[in-house]
């Protein structure tokens, strides 16, 4: 009897030791936040618009790329808000490819769309900054050269703002452009690509459209991005010293000036799918050290005196995303441990199904939200209902990322703020070199020893 209560003590203080993190912090959050979208969903009535639309300017900048603003700028021409109420900025920020004479092309082809080219010092911050003060209109959208916007996004964006005047500024739906994963021959970056779409969504349509119910978005993508322009000219524009100046403004907004940040669920941009894993590597590792750069401006004291009395959402973001990705590290690697404390085989592995059940089970229900939301797009609802399956494969892939992300948080302590960040395979060759160093040095050691012991 007495074996058996320990043996059900055992396995009781396993399973609440193993699944207590991801429980409190992922799986329960992400049920709650399901609910309250489908609440979201039910409630919102879409207000009636009277009156004139606004002047809006769209802010392209551009760094070497002339293979994709072509398509960029006739998604601008191509979409249903008025032309003649749109003024295109293309600020360029020392590009040395041939991306003024895309320029020229899109001004020869799209005579009815007014656009201008400004040329500003290096940096994407800088070329912002010098266009936001350039800009014309009521509204400003930065959207970047490398996607395109859906036909109605421009419309539906303003439209938000004007139906509610207590908007000041709100972050599109950035989506992965699915046509250009079909034909991925290689194994590994198709299984990337397809699991980086379904990210997106649950990123976008789930993830930040239950945050922006309690004001608690992270960062207005830079990507896409709307603001009224009164608003964003009482900010201090985007900081040159981060390599997140998205979420620099997006603090500011939300801290300084005390206003919410929205999100337009049904204006989408679309961007091509990562190119390798390397870029996946680097543009992880980029964003996360962008969110410790920030924490640090503006949470450094906050962060010290933190307390449940003064809850805070962004906070817990950060403590989520930070303090507690090294327990998650740790608990990862209790897994080579358990075997050393007499749990079996069959028990590691259970836990991991049931853990991994959860996580696609939880994903599944996110499923349901975004399916919802893109009820009024057929094609849109109908590809991405098609690539359910992947949601099956999206833990190995959440896996790898979290690695990256452990990375990015180790690089920011020991190297300067770039946004030439280094690669995995570059990050790969350097831990072979000092492997290989430290092997030919303790081959070394052993051959001294040896002819000590011959003498």
């Amino acid at each position: 009897m007495k074996t058996i209560i320990d043996g059900i003590l055992n396995d009781l203080i396993f399973w609440m030791a193993w699944i207590i993190i991801p429980l409190s912090m992922e799986i329960i959050p992400s049920i709650i936040g399901s609910i309250i979208l489908v609440k979201k969903k039910l409630l919102y009535k879409e207000k009636e618009f009277r009156g004139r639309l606004p002047e809006v300017t769209i802010i392209v900048p551009v760094y070497n790329s002339a293979s994709t603003l072509y398509e960029c700028i006739k998604s601008i021409n191509d979409c249903t808000y008025p032309n003649e109420l749109l003024n295109i900025i293309v600020v360029n920020n020392g590009s040395s490819d041939e991306s003024f004479n895309i320029f020229c092309i899109c001004q020869e082809k799209f005579k009815d769309l007014p656009m201008r080219w400004l040329s500003s010092k290096k940096g994407k911050s800088k070329a912002l900054n010098m266009a936001i003060f350039n800009s014309e209109g009521k509204y400003i959208i930065n959207i970047d050269s490398d996607g395109v916007l859906h036909k109605d996004a421009v419309k539906n964006m303003i439209m938000r703002f004007e139906r509610d005047n207590s908007i000041n500024c709100a972050t599109g739906v950035v989506l992965v452009e699915s046509s250009k994963i079909k034909n991925t021959k290689e194994l590994f970056l198709r299984f990337i690509r397809e699991c980086e779409m379904m990210e997106y969504y649950q990123a976008f349509l789930a993830g930040r459209n239950y945050e922006a119910e309690y004001n608690s978005i992270y960062t207005i993508s830079g990507a896409f991005s709307c603001f009224k322009k009164s608003l964003l000219l009482k900010t201090k524009l985007y900081n040159t010293d981060t390599i997140s100046e998205d979420t620099h403004v997006t603090f500011q907004i939300k801290h300084l000036l005390k206003k919410k940040v929205h999100i337009c669920e049904n204006a989408f941009f679309f961007v091509e799918p990562i190119d390798n894993f390397d870029k996946l590597y680097t543009q992880r590792q980029r964003w996360q050290r962008g969110q410790v750069e920030i924490s640090n401006m503006f949470f450094k004291d906050k962060l010290k005196s933190f307390s449940l009395s003064k809850f805070d959402r962004t906070v817990y973001l950060l403590l989520f995303d930070h303090t507690f990705a090294f327990p998650r590290m740790i608990w990862y690697f209790a897994l080579i441990c358990l075997t050393f404390l007499n749990y079996s085989l069959k028990t590691i592995l259970s836990s991991l199904i049931v853990l991994n059940s959860l996580y696609i089970i939880i994903s599944f229900i996110y499923s349901i939200n975004i399916i919802s939301f893109l009820t009024p797009y057929k094609e849109m609802r109908k590809e991405y209902i098609s690539r359910l399956y992947i949601l099956f494969i999206m833990p190995l892939y959440n896996f790898i990322v979290f690695w990256i992300r452990i990375a990015g948080i180790i690089n920011s302590i020991n190297r300067d703020s770039s946004w030439r960040t280094v690669t995995f395979s570059q990050e790969r060759t350097k831990i072979k070199e000092i492997i290989k160093s430290d092997f030919n040095y303790l081959i070394g050691l052993r051959d001294k020893l040896k002819r000590i012991v011959n003498k």
